[in-house]
């Protein structure tokens, strides 16, 4: 009987680190270890979790210890702002982690990124292909860090070809639980557009996000991807999907605001949890690689997306707690289906799957919060749909209720 593959998750306390490793847990077979300086808060049953830092000097002996195969790395800081402490974890962190896995004989480490590294400027081409020069906003910090990552993925392929390391640019992501700055963007009541501006946009749903990390991880795919649905919407037109009123700034007033150098912010950052660049410029990602090299079709149209996410909103604010998830429509067949692929998994694999170190049973889903927080979860986090234990969902509605109820507030002022 063959060996089973090990493979490590890092950022399991975040929402991707735990959505990635349950499903690796529940339909691969491999021996899962989840790594995060803190434990996850609903574990993954099944999983091998260590409380270590991907910054641990000793990262390379567990590595080789274990007989790592493969690294999904998921432990990413969101950081509206360039921070010391992002960019330690961030940038420092992923290039530590990198040296540990081709020391250590890894073969293959999956990394998630965004097309937001690109840059949304009036000069970019109608589609931006992967090769296209990085040139990402340095206002925030957690695109500036991709950036950074990024640049040293490219010298890294050239040093240590033998490695197969693959890099996933996530268009916008959006959902009924994604956190991400556009998210927070568009659940914002007084949240503006641009005047005279109406740009293109991309996006991804939640689940497919989850879907290709895992595809990546289960087949050899080096290289750089550009992962998007294959619609793109205008401004205006998300706008009106998600039930937003017309409302729009002049842009020198949006960048003001955002607190360029030598200039105050006047408060209405909390209100463009976005660099306004992306507001005002196209920024589409050519997806022929995806669909010919990565072999991904993501599942959702970004119209779908959008509406999902508008329900999701809708059903918070009109019904009661244990309501909102038992009449999502979504939400069940998502159910459904991860149900079934987990018999399907059982019924293939029988009595052959790995005995790894458990961690302490616990049947809930995974935290939507962590340094991934959907989007860095990020920027671009971006943050962070997946199927969660029914058995949890209505505590976590009474916290997603709280926070809607204190937002309400907030607008209400």
């Amino acid at each position: 009987m063959s060996k089973s593959k090990t493979v490590l998750v890092t950022g399991v306390a975040g929402y991707w680190g735990a959505q990635v490793a349950d499903r690796l847990v529940t339909e691969t077979g491999y021996h899962v270890i989840g790594l995060d300086a803190s434990r996850p808060e609903q574990g993954v049953q099944g999983l091998d979790y260590l409380p270590i830092d991907v910054r641990n000097p000793a990262l390379v002996d567990l590595l080789r210890t274990e007989s790592v195969d493969a690294v999904c790395h998921l432990a990413f800081a969101e950081a509206l702002q360039p921070s010391e402490a992002a960019f330690d974890l961030n940038v420092m962190g992923t290039t530590k982690l990198l040296g540990a896995c081709a020391e250590a004989g890894v073969s293959k480490v999956v990394l998630k990124s965004s097309t937001a590294v690109y840059g949304a400027r009036p000069t970019n081409p109608a589609f931006l292909t992967e090769d296209h020069p990085l040139r990402g906003s340095k206002r925030v910090g957690t695109i500036r860090d991709w950036v950074q990552v990024e640049a040293f993925c490219h010298g890294f392929r050239r040093e240590r070809p033998e490695m197969a390391l693959t890099v996933l640019r996530f268009a916008s992501i959006i959902g009924p639980t994604a956190d991400t700055p556009l998210t927070r963007y568009l659940k914002d009541r007084w949240a503006p557009s641009l005047m005279g501006f109406d740009p293109l946009m991309q996006f991804i749903h939640e689940d497919d996000v989850v879907e290709a990390l895992v595809h990546a991880m289960v087949n050899d795919v080096p290289g750089a991807f550009n992962v998007a649905a294959g619609d793109v919407l205008p401004l205006n037109k998300v706008r009106g999907l998600t039930g937003k009123p017309r409302r729009a700034v002049l842009h020198p007033f949006a960048y003001w605001s955002q607190g360029l150098p030598g200039r105050r912010s006047l408060g209405w950052a909390q209100h463009l949890p976005l660099d306004p660049d992306y507001l005002r410029y196209p920024l589409i990602a050519d997806l022929t690689k995806m669909r010919d090299e990565l072999g991904f079709a993501p599942r959702y149209l970004a119209e779908e997306a959008l509406l999902e996410f508008a329900e999701q909103r809708r059903l918070r604010q009109h019904l009661p707690k244990a309501a909102i998830l038992a009449q999502s429509e979504e939400r069940l067949r998502a159910i459904i289906a991860h149900r079934e692929r987990g018999r399907e998994w059982r019924d293939s694999v029988g009595d052959l799957a790995p005995q790894g170190e458990e961690a302490a049973p616990d049947d809930g889903a995974p935290s939507e919060t962590g340094p991934a927080s959907h989007e860095a979860g990020g920027a671009g986090s971006v943050g962070e749909g997946s199927v969660e234990d029914p058995a949890h969902q209505e505590g976590e509605l009474a916290q997603q209720e709280a926070g809607d109820e204190a937002e309400r507030g907030g607008e209400d002022e």
